[in-house]
């Protein structure tokens, strides 16, 4: 019997805030229960072998049963509703990281409620058509091609009334490629067909195909119309590394810029112009390369493009990776950010190196935290790393703004009695404004606003998205019913989600005299747990034994 790997991550907030302690049942296909697992603090579980169908399986059009065996996931803990992941995919050899975004329950709500999300079979083995129409050229409504951070799905087809999400691209990317094929195919079919999905992704948003129809969304995921994609569905580690590496590369014509209309199918029952999904396979095992696969579909003048232009990303990767012995701003903005980062995420080593000056705790730190966000764990700051820690710290610091905001602003817990709606205006408008903004932190689909007090489409959007999460009437008014479930959702939130260890002390020295270690600092905090993790952080590093913090300058 072959193996595949899973591994599974709970978070919440982005990825903002791990869960650690979340109780993890694998059962198998007939209910029977192969594991228990615990979370630990930064949300993850160990990998665990789970039994499969050999490789061989999925690498022919021809095997008409499914080539991998499927598993189901339950994750539970207090404060939190609970998530069902059921009939997911595992491949011989493959690992797979299964995200899980948990939601914090309600206030007043008595128990959790429990979300089942299928993933089930790729897209090629369900044979679904796809017939997608789009723009080659025209119409070009951005000037140049960027990466959209976040971009927004609409779950269903164009014109229904599905939930929106927003995920990062490479996210969105990843999850296309794990839900189109097989994450066990040669890596030119893999690379090839992930090109093709990118650059399909990326002519939707340069020409703003969905945008110019009046719809709130990027993309669909209906393959009738687009590519598929499983909200919340595992990632496959071949896909993963791929992706990491080339989400910022597309395919376009000789002397044109613009994405090239890159449609696909599968190639057996459902054939297009486009690409032939398992023909890359084909083509792959002949030797031929990536772009020799695409150009065996596409015109021969197609060539790969990159764009390092991303939407909502604080600072540019520098072009060249950082590594042991790189000094400058670049390495102090990384450094910065890994040690706010490490706030939420304490299984991050404390970085001690000068700042700007890439030495041994950097490297530690980056290390770490590439292995819990499932990088390559080589300790180099290049593209993919530095994109995931720039995105991650805007995460954790947008949260951290809004809970600051939060303890200012004087919410209280009596909503308005006022009713709003679009063209409304004033202080209640704000209110909800500042509400949606923290929901929309953890609930997916609920995108984030302007506080300007203005009651435009974007707020309604915003309140539709809320109210059909909630199973309320979307109409986009405000009145008793939202008002109350909005203040429902914020305490609840408030109550049960975890909050970030203290704010990390920048070390100016440390000297080791007999079991106790000092550190000077220019700010310290002395508070019992403050001076608990910090025993426990030396202890696992130094093994020794008290902390005594004392101001720098005074020793």
């Amino acid at each position: 019997m072959a193996i595949g790997y899973l591994t599974i991550q709970a978070r919440t907030a982005h990825d903002a805030l791990p869960l650690e302690g979340v109780q993890i049942r694998i059962t198998d296909s007939k209910g029977n229960r192969i594991y228990e697992l615990l979370t630990d603090e930064s949300g993850e579980t160990q990998t665990i072998p789970l039994e499969t169908i050999s490789k061989s399986f999925s690498q022919t059009p021809y095997y008409e049963e499914a080539p991998f065996t499927s598993y189901n996931v339950l994750a539970q803990t207090n404060g939190f509703n609970s998530l069902y992941v059921s009939a997911i995919p595992i491949f011989d050899g493959e690992k797979a990281v299964l995200p899980l975004s948990l939601v914090p329950m309600s206030d007043l709500q008595r128990s959790p409620n429990t979300t089942e999300i299928p993933v089930g079979k790729p897209a090629i083995a369900l044979s679904l058509p796809h017939h997608q129409e789009g723009a080659g050229v025209t119409p070009r409504i951005l000037r140049q091609v960027v990466i959209p951070n976040p971009i927004t799905v609409h779950l269903g087809s164009p014109s229904s009334s599905a939930t929106n999400v927003q995920v990062s691209f490479p996210d969105y990317v990843k999850n296309v490629a794990s839900s189109e094929i097989y994450p066990t195919w040669p890596t030119a079919a893999l690379t090839a067909n992930i090109y093709a999905i990118i650059t399909f992704a990326l002519n939707r948003v340069y020409t703003e195909w969905y945008r110019n129809q009046g719809y709130s969304f990027d993309i669909t995921n209906s393959t009738a119309y687009d590519q598929y994609f499983v909200y919340g569905r595992a990632i496959y580690d071949s896909i993963s590394r791929i992706v990491d590496e080339i989400f910022n590369q597309y395919v376009r014509r000789q002397g044109q810029n613009s994405p090239y209309f890159t449609s696909f199918c599968n190639g057996t029952t459902s054939t297009c112009q486009g690409l032939s999904q398992w023909g890359t396979v084909t083509l792959a095992n002949q030797g031929k390369s990536p772009i020799q696969i695409l150009r065996s579909y596409y015109p021969n003048d197609i060539e790969i493009a990159s764009t390092n232009t991303i939407t909502n990303v604080l600072a540019s990767y520098p072009g060249s990776p950082l590594r042991t012995g790189s000094t400058g701003l670049n390495v102090e903005t990384i450094q910065t950010y890994l040690n706010r980062i490490r706030r939420n995420y304490p299984a991050i080593p404390v970085i001690t190196d000068p700042a700007g000056t890439f030495g041994d705790s950097t490297k530690a730190a980056v290390t770490k935290f590439q292995s819990v966000f499932n990088l390559v764990p080589d300790g180099i700051v290049g593209k993919a790393t530095w994109y995931k820690i720039s995105s991650l710290y805007t995460a954790v610091t947008r949260l951290a703004d809004l809970n600051s905001e939060g303890n200012s602003f004087g919410i209280g817990t009596v909503p308005p009695d006022s009713t709003l709606r679009q063209g409304s205006r004033g202080q209640d408008v704000i209110t909800l404004q500042y509400l949606l903004n923290v929901i929309g932190e953890y609930y997916p689909g609920i995108p984030s606003l302007s506080q300007d007090g203005i009651f435009g489409s974007g707020t309604r959007q915003a309140v539709v998205a809320f109210q059909q999460a909630k199973n309320l009437a979307p109409d986009g008014i405000v009145g008793s019913r939202t008002w109350n479930a909005l203040y429902e959702a914020y305490q609840g939130i408030i109550q049960n989600s975890p909050s970030p260890g203290p704010e990390s002390n920048p070390i100016r020295h440390v000297v080791q005299s007999g079991d106790t270690l000092w550190l000077l600092s220019r700010r310290y905090n002395t508070t019992v747990d403050a001076i608990k993790r910090l025993n426990r952080l030396t202890s696992d590093i130094l093994n020794i034994g008290q902390v005594l913090l004392i101001p720098a300058g005074t020793a």
